[in-house]
């Protein structure tokens, strides 16, 4: 049986701290895919050494990537490391952070029923990144439910094996400066009835560094997608 092309993509914003390691961790697993299969990073805009490191790492990891003209935030770099994907001849796509905070000893769990499903999405059980995160994305989910009637146990956990054939069925329908794709994708599959699955997942503290999106930052981005959810409804 052909391998599969897999991508894994991950944006990157100032983790100079963490780059390493994490492309250390995980560049190992696309040893499980075909040979055209790549680890990108979207690092566009940092400040510190993350640029450097990545480049020095692309010596000695034929099979890394750096996308550096992404945007700065988040949503952006999410949208940009799907649209290459896809562009590139991607079968799967597997995203996650930069940050240290996910598990590659969980991919197992994903990769062995990639046949079975166009996606399966990870939910923390856990979060190492402190209670107010936890109360967001509740908050979240019982949005989620209110506005598309889409009951989901965790709608932007940065852990998701899925279909490149499925990510762009709906890639079109959010802008490029999108900022929560990964929640949009999540209500789409479920909405749709995509074969879709959930897995749980560990999510550790971070690892080193601080984190670009604070909590007033939150609050800004979530205001904003009220707006967007309501035209996003309209167009389903």
């Amino acid at each position: 049986m052909k391998k599969d092309c897999l991508y894994i993509v991950m944006p990157a914003y100032n983790e100079e701290k963490n780059i390493a390691s994490v492309v250390e961790a995980w560049y190992p697993l696309l040893s499980r895919a075909s040979e055209d299969s790549r680890l990108v990073v979207a690092d566009s805009g940092s400040t510190d050494r993350t640029s450097e490191i990545l480049k020095k790492l692309c010596e000695t990891h034929p099979q890394l990537e750096i996308l550096t003209k992404s945007g700065q935030q988040h949503g952006p770099k999410l949208m940009a490391l799907y649209h290459h994907a896809i562009e590139s001849g991607a079968d799967l796509i597997f995203q996650t952070d930069s940050d240290g905070q996910t598990d590659p000893a969980d991919f197992d769990a994903f990769w062995k029923r990639r046949r079975r499903y166009d996606a399966i999405l990870g939910y923390r059980p856990r979060r190492g990144d402190g209670p107010v995160r936890k109360f967001v994305e509740r908050v979240l989910c019982f949005l989620l439910w209110l506005f598309f009637g889409v009951k989901l146990p965790d709608a932007n956990a940065p852990y998701r094996l899925m279909r490149a054939s499925l990510v762009k069925k709906y890639l079109e329908r959010l802008p490029m400066d999108y900022n929560i794709p990964n929640v949009m994708f999540s209500v789409y599959f479920a909405h749709y009835h995509e074969k879709l699955r959930f897995l749980p997942v560990s999510f550790r503290a971070r690892q080193g560094g601080k984190n670009s999106v604070d909590i007033t930052k939150i609050v800004h981005i979530g205001w904003k997608a009220l707006g967007e959810f309501y035209r996003l409804k309209k167009e389903m």
